[in-house]
């Protein structure tokens, strides 16, 4: 695993009514400082990566949908440096994921019906100074291959 990447398992309570489900508290060790929570969905086969940030963590859940999680170590004094490690996030599965800064993320719709990710992070978005550094979904220092293998 990168280091510094947390994976959070979430506890869903069910009854005969639903479910409920908590997401992430203040006294959560996940968790820093609040910035910003966003939503967003993603219709099946859509890449959106890569994407890094000098200042800002992110915390990732994805509520509903499949997603092929990418992150890239960019950190050069990180012993994890270029690694590149996978997750699959899904809503049967659900659990956090923080994203420290400085490792390149990104994701693909998996399936056959969006994906939604719910997203924290620990800045507000500044347009007049984005924190956002972009790399191409086929970069070739990361040299992520996105095609799913057939056996």
């Amino acid at each position: 695993m990168i280091q510094g990447v947390q994976k959070k398992q979430l506890v869903k309570h069910a009854d005969d009514r639903g479910y409920f489900m908590e997401l992430l508290r203040e006294d959560d060790p996940i968790f820093g400082r609040f910035g910003q929570a966003s939503m967003s969905a993603s219709f099946p086969g859509v890449i959106k990566a890569f994407h890094y940030h000098k200042l800002q963590d992110d915390i990732w859940f994805f509520p509903s949908g499949y997603a092929q999680v990418v992150l890239h170590d960019m950190r050069p004094d990180s012993p994890t440096y270029r690694q590149t490690d996978v997750y699959y996030m899904n809503e049967e599965t659900p659990y956090l994921l923080f994203i420290p800064r400085g490792v390149a993320h990104g994701y693909r719709v998996l399936g056959t019906t969006p994906a939604t990710i719910v997203y924290f992070t620990n800045m507000a978005y500044d347009p007049q100074q984005p924190d956002e550094y972009r790399l191409a979904y086929d970069d070739p220092s990361i040299g992520f291959d996105w095609t799913t293998k057939f056996r």
